[in-house]
C-alpha cells in the first residue's frame, strides 16, 4: 500500500493546509501518516507549557484518528525547531519507518522559522532515506524507493517579506472539507490563543476562509489546497507527480497547457 507522510511544525498545521489532501489520498486506498515536529508548548497565554504540551498531544492524536492517520510523536518544542544534526536524524528515522511514496510539508518560504526549518528537515530527511552510511536516531534501516516531496502554501499566501507565494498544483478538498474541519476542531486549546495572537477570529472560520481562497485561486474548486512539487533530483523520476496521477490535482492557470 502506498503511503503519504505529512510533516508539519505544530499541532493543527496539518489540518490548516494539508489534511484535505491526506484525506483524498486515503480515499484512494493510501496509508496516511501525521507528524508534527513540535509539542506545541507555547500556544497559550494562560496554560503552563508542560500542561499545554500534554493537552496538545491528546488533541493531535484525536485529530489523527479523525483523519484515519497514523500519529507520530513530536520531537521538539515550539521555537526550538532548528535545522540541526539531532533533529535531522530523528526526522529521517520517521521517513524510513513510514517509507512514503510522497511527503507533504511546509513551504520553504513562510512567515515563521519553525515552518521553514520543518520544511528543510523534511526535505533532507527524505533525501537521506536510502543512504546506508547515514545513521538515524533511533536507528532505522535505509530503503530504496522513490519519494515525491510537495510544499504547501503558507498561511496568508505570502512569505515573511510579504512576497506572494503561488501554487503550481491544486487539490480539490471540497468533498472532504467537513472532515478536515472536524479534525481541526479537535485542537480546542488553540481557539483563544489564535484569536489573541494572530487575530484569526475563530481558527475554524479562518481555515474555512483560507481553504475557500485557495479554491478561488484554483479557478475551479470551492475549497482547495495548493502545492508546489520539490525538485525531483535525488528523490524521484522527473515525471513523478502522484498528486496529479492519483487524485487528479490540477495545475495552476499559468502551468496549464
Amino acid at each position: 500500500m502506498p503511503a503519504a507522510l505529512a510533516i508539519a511544525a505544530h499541532p493543527d498545521d496539518i489540518e490548516f493546509c494539508m489534511a484535505g489532501t491526506l484525506l483524498r489520498l486515503a480515499g484512494c486506498g493510501w496509508d496516511i501518516h501525521y507528524c508534527n515536529l513540535s509539542a506545541g508548548n507555547l500556544g497559550s497565554a494562560t496554560i503552563p507549557g508542560p500542561r499545554l504540551a500534554a493537552m496538545r498531544r491528546k488533541e493531535s492524536q484525536a485529530a489523527a484518528r479523525k483523519l484515519g492517520a497514523t500519529w507520530h510523536a513530536p520531537i521538539a518544542r515550539d521555537l526550538e525547531i532548528f535545522y540541526n544534526d539531532d533533529l535531522l536524524r530523528r526526522v529521517a528515522a520517521v521517513v524510513r519507518k513510514v517509507r512514503p511514496t510522497l511527503v507533504l510539508t511546509h513551504s520553504p518560504q513562510d512567515y515563521m522559522e519553525d515552518h521553514m526549518n520543518t520544511s528543510r528537515l523534511a526535505v533532507s530527511g527524505a533525501f537521506a532515506r536510502g543512504m546506508p552510511n547515514y545513521r538515524t536516531r533511533p536507528s532505522v534501516p535505509p530503503f530504496d524507493g522513490h519519494v515525491t516531496v510537495y510544499h504547501a502554501l503558507p498561511h496568508g499566501l505570502h512569505d515573511g517579506l510579504g512576497q506572494k507565494i503561488t501554487a503550481s498544483l491544486y487539490v480539490d478538498t471540497a468533498p472532504v472539507h467537513a472532515v478536515k474541519r472536524e479534525a481541526l476542531a479537535c485542537h480546542a486549546s488553540q481557539k483563544e490563543w489564535l484569536d489573541r495572537s494572530q487575530g484569526m477570529d475563530s481558527y475554524l472560520v479562518a481555515m474555512d476562509a483560507f481553504s475557500a481562497e485557495v479554491g478561488r485561486l484554483s479557478g475551479r474548486f470551492t475549497h482547495a489546497e495548493g502545492w508546489r512539487r520539490h525538485s525531483h533530483l535525488g528523490f524521484c523520476p522527473a515525471d513523478a507527480d502522484p498528486l496529479r496521477e492519483v487524485i487528479g490535482a490540477v495545475p495552476s492557470k499559468t502551468n496549464r497547457r
